[in-house]
Parts: structure tokens; sequence; C-alpha cells
């Protein structure tokens, strides 16, 4: 069985190869989670900047990697690369599970951020390489979706393991072997040429003022939804529906990506627009008000926005730059998503001394200010190439 690429064919396990890369990208930090409560109890001798450390460490250490996979993928060997990197994901997650001294995880912990860094821009550099026109744009959202649905199912696995074995929940950063085997379905197959006519071959080098754009969109975007990260125990209720909240965001997230190529053709050039707005009204729902109803629809809508935006953001990272660019303007863009993620509680933090504002509505209400500004900046500006979209999305 083939897959229509709009270069021609793939075999499907290329597919399903390049799927499986996504699917792990978003594992790092995820084992820390579940046991974060009990570290004090594990480790009696654990500082609390060791505690930062590991949390906080090896998601710093993927924003260079990634960088640096971008540059190598230029001139280097981008399945070695892929090789590289999964390895060492695969190897330090497994080692993972035997260690015993804080000091040791922190280092391990710190191995699989470098190993995630490495292929994260080419989870979806290959799709790049592979697709072009609506099917990339459809495959974009189908590894967006996947990336966010094997979060929600591997976080609740590690929630399970965790209450069997404090070790057990880093049985996760295995899953890297499942892509290292599917790996050579990628070798076997070449990328065929861009069409004539493709965006991508009207650039000589990466148009920066674009992607800078772009980035800036992309951060703003990421650090709005990252507000429901401090939906830990909001308003009072219980932490068990706190993580229902939570998982129900990441599926929110899934599902556009899913239905990627209907929702452009709905929306068009409004497609940016209505997913901010959506976020706005979502970060209200929850900032406003306490009834579950409320707090899921909030939720609901945030991701649902982000799921949207994502996938259309990666694609015109890659139509930024040549083919032979694309995975390093990829690994720039993708790593303005962990900056926001490093960055987000720092701002909310200083915003909060700043204002003097300790309420825990504070984030979402902020949130929800900036998104408006977001919401009125991309109808101003809904005919760029950031905030706007291009006929040829939309285009029958």
């Amino acid at each position: 069985m083939r897959v229509q690429t709009g270069k021609g064919t793939i075999p499907w396990m290329t597919v399903l190869a390049a799927w499986s890369v996504s699917a792990v990208v978003s594992l790092p930090g995820l084992a820390i989670s579940p046991i974060l409560g009990d570290l004090n109890k594990v480790f009696p001798h654990a500082t609390d900047l060791e505690i930062q450390m590991l949390t906080s460490l090896p998601s710093v250490l993927i924003i260079p990697f990634m960088l640096l996979a971008g540059r190598l993928s230029v001139t280097g060997n981008k399945f070695k690369l892929l090789v590289v990197g999964l390895t060492v994901f695969f190897l330090s997650g497994f080692a993972c599970l035997f260690i015993n001294q804080m000091w040791l995880l922190i280092l391990v912990s710190c191995l699989t951020g470098i190993g995630a860094g490495i292929i994260i821009p080419l989870s979806t550099g290959y799709i790049v390489d592979y697709f072009t026109g609506d099917y990339r744009v459809r495959q974009l959202g189908y590894s967006s979706s996947i990336n966010n649905l094997t979060l929600v199912l591997a976080t609740m696995l590690a929630s399970y393991l965790a209450n069997v074995d404090w070790h057990l929940p880093f049985l996760v950063y295995t899953l890297p072997a499942i892509p290292l085997i599917l790996s050579v379905f990628i070798r076997r197959t070449p990328a065929a040429p861009e069409p004539v006519g493709s965006d991508e071959l009207k650039h000589k080098k990466v148009d920066w003022p674009k992607l800078a754009a772009v980035m800036g969109f992309y951060f703003l975007a990421t650090f709005l939804a990252l507000a429901i990260s401090f939906l830990v125990d909001p308003h009072g209720n219980q932490n068990s529906f706190s993580g229902l909240l939570v998982s129900l965001f990441f599926l929110a997230i899934m599902l556009p990506g899913f239905f990627l190529s209907p929702i452009i053709r709905r929306l068009r050039g409004s497609v940016n627009l209505v997913s901010l707005i959506m976020i706005c009204a979502g970060l209200l729902f929850i900032g406003l008000f306490k009834a579950h109803f409320w707090l899921i629809a909030g939720c609901t809508l945030v991701g649902l926005g982000y799921g949207i935006i994502q996938p259309i953001i990666y694609d015109k990272a890659a139509a930024a730059a040549p083919p032979q660019l694309a995975t390093l303007a990829l690994s720039v863009v993708m790593s303005v998503n962990y900056l926001a993620i490093v960055l987000c509680p720092f701002i909310i933090d200083l915003l909060r001394n700043i204002l003097h504002m300790q309420g825990e509505r504070f984030p979402f209400i902020l949130s929800a200010g900036l998104a408006f500004v977001a919401v009125l900046l991309t109808w101003r500006y809904r005919n760029s190439y950031a905030f706007g979209l291009d006929k040829s999305y939309y285009r029958q």
C-alpha cells in the first residue's frame, strides 16, 4: 500500500515510521511529573535546587540541541542524526529504570533531553521532505495529533506505574525503540524533489523576516496555551479533576489535526483569527467561572484553538525556506515552543509580583487579556505571512 505525497507515492510503512518519531518527541519530563511529590522521600537528602534541575534542565537542553540538529541537517546525514538521537533517547531512558542517586538521575535525564532535542526537528522535517502542498498540511496535522495522543496515553501510563514503583514511569522513555526499529523504512525511501512551482523553490535561502514573524506568533500562541499548566488544583478542585482537565486539553489539541484541511477550507484566511478567539474565550471561562462545565469548556476551546495553529505554523516555517534548509527553519521555529515552556512560569511569577496579584485566576485573566490583544493584531495584520493564510492553502 502506498500513500500520495503530492510528489508521487511512498510506502505506507515509511509514513508510519515518520509518525512514530512524532509520537515520542513530547516524552521528556513526562516520567518525572507523577513522582515529583515523592522525590523527597525517595531522595531524602535532595535539595530544592536538585529537584528543580531534574524538572527543568532537560527541557532547557532540548533547545540548543534542536538548533544543532537543524544546522547539521543541512550538511550532514539526516538519517544518521535521527538514529543517534533515538539511540541516546532510548538508552538514557532505559538507564533511568536502574538509577538510585539523584545526581545520576539528573545527568541521565539531561541525556534524554539531548536525544529528544536532536529528533524533534527531524520528526517534522521528514514529513516536510516527503510531502508537499495540501498533502503536507494534512500530514503535519496528523503528526501533531499523534504527538498529543501519545502524550495523553503515556501520561496515564506513567501515573499508573508510579503507584507501583517510582522507577517504572521511566518505561515510557523506552518508546523511542519503536521509531528506532521502524527507521529502516525511512532509510529505504529517499524524498522526491519538490514539484515545479512549489513555494519552497521560490527561495534560495531562508526568509528570516518571515520566519521571525512566525516565531513571534508561535511564541505568543504557546505562551497563551501554557496557562493551562496552572490548572494544578484550580479553584479548590480535586487533583484528579485537574488532571482530567489537562488531559482534556491535550486531547483537544489532538482533534483538529485529523481534520485540518477541511477546517482550513472552511475558515480560509480567518483560521488563525478564529483559533485565537477560541483561546481567548476558553481562558476567560477558566478565569471567571468555577463550575466544572466552564472549566471543561475552557480547556477544550484553548486546546482546539492551539491544535489548529500549531501545524499551520510548522508548514509556514517550511514554506519560508528552500527544501534543503526546511529542517533548519523548522528547528528554529520549534525551539520557540520550548523557550515559551521554560520562560512562561518565570514571566507569570514576575508579573504577579509587579502587579501584586497572587490570586489563582491571575494566569488565566492575564493570558486572556494577551489573547485579546493577539486577536486584534491578527485582525489588523490578517493579510500578513504570520497572521494570515495564503489562498493556496484553501484553493480547491
